[in-house]
Formats: structure tokens, sequence, C-alpha cells
């Protein structure tokens, strides 16, 4: 089957680009393997996205745009996509059922939470080993949560912990937060959370679920225990780039290096969102980065019409 425009991913980025596209009068794909909306899915309440006063969940602000790109034309196939390749100017793109081409390819894959790598954590993963504090935050109610890690991600779900944990430790690397300051200023101001600073997880401890971190303080070099009901890691994010035409130009962390106009190195390919080497990776950056490259997409399309396959 052949399309005008295939998108990968269909988080905020990926359905940004379809709205654009398929609008546009362009013939669009939208691929996604998994939950349409992404790992905003799992966020309770977005209470930064222009346009809405009240905070929504990432749920309901990404079925939005799901019927809006639907609305326009866009078609969502459900296949696992296992190759992306180019054929001349075509691009291929290969699934366990049916092979598609398109005049332009726009990657939204994102990217994943970085795993702390230390004994206990694969073991107790699902049971009190979390990467999701909306997703399991209830489960803590009047217990006690630590939460790895000192940026945005940390803080705000450290935050949101202190809805239901009795209380919330939060164990970072170094002697003070990375996160934005209204962020810090509430939650040095909340009474449930305490920060364990220059520390590091060695080991996550328990018998059937967690128990206990073995915790390194890495200025005193002394090891403390810090009995624990769960812990949320958020020590990063790492590309989805597993499927990446292999002639792509990739940052030293795996990210794809775009234009400002979302180009990649090969022509008619674009990368929106968190798979793309950013300064910012929010809802509202990934939505602009789909629409420019909706965009430029639709622009090298009408360009470089004559000397594409019909």
């Amino acid at each position: 089957m052949r399309y005008d425009v295939i998108i990968v991913g269909a988080g905020p980025a990926g359905l940004s680009a379809a709205i654009y596209s398929a609008r546009g009068g362009l013939k669009t794909a939208i691929f996604e393997k998994m939950m349409v909306g992404g790992q905003i899915n799992v966020t309770e309440e977005v209470e930064n996205y222009p346009g809405f006063e009240e905070p929504l969940s990432g749920f309901d602000l990404t079925d939005r745009m799901h019927k809006q790109a639907e609305r326009f034309g866009a078609d969502f196939i459900e296949e696992e996509i296992t190759a992306i390749g180019l054929e001349g100017l075509c691009k291929i793109v290969e699934t366990s059922e049916n092979k598609y081409r398109a005049k332009s390819v726009i990657i939204c894959t994102g990217a994943h939470p970085r795993r702390l790598n230390v004994p206990g954590e694969e073991q107790f993963t699902g049971r009190g080993v979390s990467y999701c504090a909306t997703c399991d935050g209830a489960l803590y109610r009047d217990k006690v949560v630590a939460v790895v890690g000192g940026g945005d991600s940390a803080i705000e779900e450290g935050l949101f912990l202190t809805r239901f944990a009795k209380k919330v430790y939060v164990i970072h690397r170094r002697d003070s937060l990375r996160a934005q300051k209204i962020i810090q200023d509430r939650a040095y101001k909340n009474p449930r959370m305490e920060f364990v600073w220059d520390s590091v997880v060695q080991e996550i401890r328990g018998e059937n679920k967690v128990q206990e971190l073995e915790v390194y303080n890495r200025k005193t070099n002394q090891i403390s225990h810090i009995p624990v009901d769960g812990i949320f890691i958020y020590v990063g994010i790492l590309p989805n780039n597993d499927l990446l035409e292999s002639r792509l130009e990739l940052d030293s962390g795996g990210f794809v290096l775009t234009d400002e106009n979302m180009h990649t190195n090969i022509p008619g390919i674009y990368a929106a969102g968190d798979i793309r080497h950013t300064v910012l990776r929010q809802v509202v950056t990934a939505a602009s980065d789909g629409a420019i490259a909706a965009w430029s997409a639709e622009k090298w399309i009408i360009e470089n019409y004559d000397s594409l396959e019909d």
C-alpha cells in the first residue's frame, strides 16, 4: 500500500504530524504497536498545555488529538514495524504482515526510562520497582516510598506520590535538584518529602516485594539502609531507535539529529518529539515538532513529486 506520509509512533508528536499532514490533503498513515498517545497517557494531570485553563489527563489530551487526526482522514494502523528502509527516493516500511511505501516518513518513536541497573531492580519490577508514579502511586497509600532522581520528572512524580504515601524519600546523587525552581519550592515545602543528598541506590532488597534500599553516600562513603515499600526511578530516558535507518545521523546519546525543520540527513525523512535531539521534551514541544515535520514533509513532496514513484 502506498502513502504520501507514514508516521511511526502515535504519541503527541506523531498525532500532531498526522493532524497537519492529513489536513494538508496528504494520504497519511500512522503506525503504533502499543496504545495511541504514548507515555503521556499515564500522566494524571497536564496543566501546562496551552489552551486548557483546567488540567486534563494525558489520555484525554491525546484522545482528542487521535479523534482530530481521524477526522482529517489519517489511517491508524496497529501493526508492529520490523524495518524502515529506502528504495531510491521511496521509503519502505515493513511490518510482520505487510510492506508499505511512502514518499516521506516522520519518525516519532519516542524514548523510554533509563534503568539504574542495580541488583534487585529487574527482580522487583512490578513488585515495588516502578517507573510511573501516576500508574502505581495509589498502591502505596500510607506507605513509605523512594524516588530516585532530581529532575522535573522525579520531583513532580514525588509530589504526586505524597497524595498517597506517608513519606517520600528523594534520593539524588548531587547536593541540589535540577528541577525547575517552582517545582523545587513545592517539594521543599511538602512535609512528606525527605531528601537524601549525594547518594545512589546500590541495591534493592526484599523477599517477595521491595522492603529495603542499600544507599551509598558519595561524599562520606557511608552505606545506609532505608526501609521502603516501593521505589520509583527517574534517572533519564533512552531513545527508541532500534528501527531507525542505519544512515540516519544520531547524537552521542542515540537521539536523531535534525535541522530546525525536523529534516534528518536523509531526504524525505523527518523526526519529531522525544526521539529527536532537543533541549526540552514536553507535550507542547512534541506537538510543535510534529506540526513542523508534517509541513516540511508536504513541502518536500511538492518540490520532489516529479522524481518520486507514483
